[in-house]
C-alpha cells in the first residue's frame, strides 16, 4: 500500500513537496508515477520515475515546475511542485509498476495510494 503525504493548499506561485512511500517501494518496483484526478476530470499523468534506468518522465503542463526524485533509503518518491498554479489543483495519487526479474517491469500501474489533496488558490 502506497501512502502519499505533503498535500496542502497554497496560493499561486508557491512550493509543495509531495512523498509516496511503502516498505519495499524501491527495491520492488521498476517505476513510480504520480497521477492527478481533478472533479469532473480523468485521471491524468503528472510524471514517473524508471527506477532501474533513472529516468524520469514528465507531462507537458508541469515541466520546468515539477521535479520527480527518490530517496532510496527511506523508500521514497517525492513531487517537487514549483510554481503552483490553480489548475494544479487536484488529488495527486502516486502509483508503482512491480519489479520482476531479469529486467522484467510490469506494464501496468499495480499499486496505488488513497492520494493526498493539493489546492492552488489565486
Amino acid at each position: 500500500q502506497l501512502v502519499e503525504s505533503g498535500g496542502a493548499s497554497v496560493q499561486t506561485g508557491g512550493s509543495l513537496r509531495l512523498s509516496c512511500a511503502a516498505p519495499g517501494l524501491i527495491f520492488n518496483s521498476c517505476a513510480v508515477g504520480w497521477f492527478v484526478r481533478a472533479p469532473g476530470h480523468e485521471r491524468e499523468f503528472v510524471a514517473a520515475v524508471r527506477l532501474d534506468a533513472s529516468k524520469t518522465y514528465y507531462a507537458d503542463s508541469v515541466k520546468g515546475r515539477f521535479t520527480i526524485s527518490r530517496d532510496n533509503a527511506l523508500n521514497t518518491v517525492y513531487l517537487q511542485m514549483n510554481s503552483l498554479k490553480p489548475e494544479d489543483t487536484a488529488t495527486y495519487y502516486c502509483a508503482a509498476k512491480t519489479k520482476g526479474g531479469k529486467g522484467w517491469c510490469s506494464d501496468n500501474w499495480d499499486s496505488w495510494g488513497q492520494g493526498t489533496q493539493v489546492t492552488v488558490s489565486s
